[in-house]
């Protein structure tokens, strides 16, 4: 996939610097010619022989180390990059490089590349150092001339902290480059719907019942769908992280409202992802003053809950026959008899069904594994991976369904 590209792998000064020596590897086993240049910081984490014997190419640390007195060797590097990848960056990386500081060998590299190929960012660093405003202000900075980043996951960090701030997977990384060299429109023209999130349903004014959807899966594929020239829309219910960039976010509270923010934007959708966890029961009566506890020996509360709107068989029921609808379903047994049962009861085209009780999967979780089912059985079996490569291959399915039905000579036009 990268075959012939040359790519400029810089590493900093971080514990995830380990994790940049499968990032070389994945690149070089995707056929492209790896030079790594690291800071001294990095080379304290990670041997430079590590990168050597991944790429069979020396590895740069010193500015003035001039090897070939033909070259000024970090021009020649820059010029020669198809793509410049810098994994980890710390809060340092990214400040010198907002700030066009040029100390080292890295930095002097980046300052010499001329914007004329991609430059992807995995920034890494502890919760409180990636959250902090100056940080954010340089990433910003970045973003604006032309920089992508490759956002940092959540977890455990090596600091003892748990939030934000652990480096993308090298898979994740390697992907957002193949994306970033081989830009990928063939969904142009093409408007995709999305569902995000959980819906909340209110018992008073400060409590409610919801579930644990954490918005990451739905918001992967949109910004998938919108990397390959999609349209986008998304309805979001309640959600841990941001939405991409790029695509409309229609936010929403209960299932009520998303019911009626979806079923407006149906007519105009052509692919239709419902990603969203929706909650099946509402209180049948909300209070309007916040619900004290009861004392005595009978302290228990009751509530009447009744049916929310369906919203995936409402668009079933109304679906064109050149709309294609992709539903999910979370289980935790019997995947194949209740993903398939949903797709013929629902009328959906696909159900991408995944056992939530497996390790890394489903809800809250950066990777995702599925089976993609439609009503008559099994389509493909998706392994563990990012969110962001099952979502893609989510929509190749879905797109590979709509050109056929919106071909020339299909029965749909």
């Amino acid at each position: 996939m990268l075959q012939g590209k040359t790519i400029l792998l810089g590493v900093t000064g971080g514990i995830a610097a380990y994790k940049a020596a499968a990032v070389a590897s994945r690149l070089t086993q995707a056929g492209a010619d790896v030079r790594v240049v690291m800071t001294a910081a990095a080379a304290k984490f990670v041997a430079p022989l590590t990168f050597q014997a991944i790429t069979r190419h020396r590895v740069v640390l010193d500015t003035f180390d001039e090897e070939d007195a033909s070259v000024i060797s970090h021009i020649d590097l820059a010029d020669r990059a198809d793509a410049v990848v810098v994994a980890p960056a710390t809060a340092n990386a990214v400040a010198k490089l907002a700030l066009g500081l040029g100390d080292d060998m890295l930095s002097t590299t980046l300052l010499a590349h001329r914007g004329r190929t991609p430059v992807l960012v995995a920034p890494a660093m502890n919760v409180h150092m990636y959250a902090n405003p100056v940080v954010q202000e340089h990433m910003e900075t970045l973003r604006r001339r032309g920089t992508t980043f490759v956002e940092p996951g959540e977890g455990f960090l090596a600091c003892g902290y748990t939030g934000k701030g652990r480096m993308a997977e090298p898979e994740e990384i390697v992907n957002a480059l193949i994306s970033a060299l081989t830009p990928r429109r063939l969904m142009e023209g093409v408007r995709v719907l999305v569902t995000a999130g959980a819906t909340m349903e209110r018992i008073d004014p400060v409590r409610f019942l919801t579930n644990d959807s954490s918005g990451k899966m739905g918001f992967a594929v949109a910004e998938a769908a919108r990397d390959a020239g999609a349209s986008v829309t998304v309805v979001a219910g309640r959600t841990d992280v941001a939405p991409p960039r790029g695509v409309e976010v229609v936010r929403v509270e209960s299932t009520q409202q998303m019911y009626d923010a979806v079923l407006s934007r149906f007519p105009e959708a052509d692919i239709v992802v419902k990603a969203a966890a929706v909650a099946d029961y509402r209180p049948v009566a909300v209070a309007d003053r916040k619900l004290k506890k009861t004392e005595g020996a009978d302290a228990s509360l009751t509530l009447a809950l009744e049916r929310t709107p369906d919203i995936l068989k409402a668009l079933g029921e109304r679906k064109g026959p050149r709309q294609v609808l992709i539903g999910f379903a979370a289980e935790t047994h019997e995947l194949e008899k209740h993903a398939m049962g949903k797709a013929a009861a629902k009328r959906a085209d696909y159900i991408v069904a995944n056992d939530v009780s497996r390790p890394g999967v489903g809800f809250g979780h950066d990777t995702n594994a599925v089976s993609v089912y439609t009503a008559d059985g099994l389509v493909e079996d998706v392994p563990l991976q990012s969110k962001r490569a099952v979502a893609e291959r989510i929509l190749a399915i879905g797109f590979e369904e709509y050109r056929a039905r919106t071909a020339p000579g299909s029965d749909e036009t």
